[in-house]
């Protein structure tokens, strides 16, 4: 679906899916939940994402209008089922079982989106959703008319490939990973001692302005313009941590977009992924009150 040239401050692009987990079935995809938090937060973001002609498919389109999540851009597969995974919560992380291939594999051009990147200030995206040649081309295609490029690391085996990432990472104005695949991506180079050694490498290698790496439990850190900022987390009892670092990388380009400091930035974004830890499935219903809440712990 495209409509005419809107405004959108942030653009999106990749996977929307279902989580299937333990006892329940939500909403999800990284993009996707990207886009959710965004505009919870009162931003206005688009998605480009593809769903299949199914009631997986349907729902999803609902549920996104219900929010106030434009589905301007969302298209239609008439072959392939909407996506689906099967997430298994653990202590600290989650395993994904990832259906292929489904409809988001098959996204298609569409001329409307050279207006639509082109006039958004951010063009958020990740590694999982071009898993198959046909999105990887659109996306290449989109890096082209991009300000601001913003890549969210999701390595989710077997779902990559090396040269696919360093491609990725050059050209990149911001990019937020994990501890874990900050470790993997920086030994495919060398061996590093530290956390920061691995994040300046990664910096001066692919000439990434800015670096931040979520912690779990441990908080984060971010690296820019040389300087690095730590924040050690806000302390939720966690139901899972699904969606929790997407929900970190909206609020901290919510707080970006306004001029805050990384400090305060990176707190915000901090208590954004502990909220949503605290609560079950990546999309979860709040309140800006709920943030506030956190920070004032």
């Amino acid at each position: 679906m495209t409509s005419s040239a809107k405004n959108y401050p942030v653009v999106c692009f990749g996977e929307i899916l279902w989580d299937i987990l333990p006892g329940n079935m939500v909403p999800g995809g990284a993009p996707m939940n990207v886009a959710y938090h965004l505009q919870k937060l009162g931003m206005t973001p688009a998605l480009i994402t593809r769903v299949g002609l199914d009631s997986h498919g349907k729902k999803l389109i609902q549920l996104m209008e219900r929010e106030g999540i434009s589905t301007d851009y969302f298209q239609m597969d008439f072959e392939l089922d909407t996506g689906k995974v099967t997430a298994t919560p653990g202590d600290d992380t989650v395993h994904y079982d990832i259906c292929k291939p489904v409809a988001w594999d098959n996204i298609q051009w569409d001329d409307g989106f050279v207006s639509l990147v082109g006039s958004a200030d951010y063009f958020v995206h990740g590694t999982l959703g071009i898993r198959s040649e046909t999105s990887r081309r659109v996306l290449y295609r989109l890096l082209e008319e991009a300000h601001f490029r913003v890549l969210d690391i999701n390595l989710r085996p077997p779902h990559y490939e090396r040269a696919v990432l360093e491609h990725l990472m050059r050209g990149t104005a911001l990019l937020k990973l994990n501890l874990e695949e900050l470790e993997l991506l920086t030994g495919w180079f060398s061996g590093y001692r530290t956390e920061e050694d691995r994040m300046e490498a990664l910096q001066a290698r692919f000439h990434i302005p800015t670096i931040v790496v979520t912690r779990g439990s441990q908080g984060a850190v971010l690296l820019r313009d040389g300087n690095f900022y730590t924040h050690p987390g806000f302390r939720v009892e966690v139901a899972d941590t699904v969606g929790s670092g997407d929900a970190f990388l909206a609020g901290l380009l919510f707080r970006l977009a306004a001029g805050t400091d990384p400090p305060a930035a990176l707190e915000f974004a901090s208590a954004m992924g502990a909220l949503v830890a605290s609560q079950h499935g990546p999309t979860p219903a709040y309140r800006s009150e709920d943030i506030q809440r956190i920070m004032k712990q």
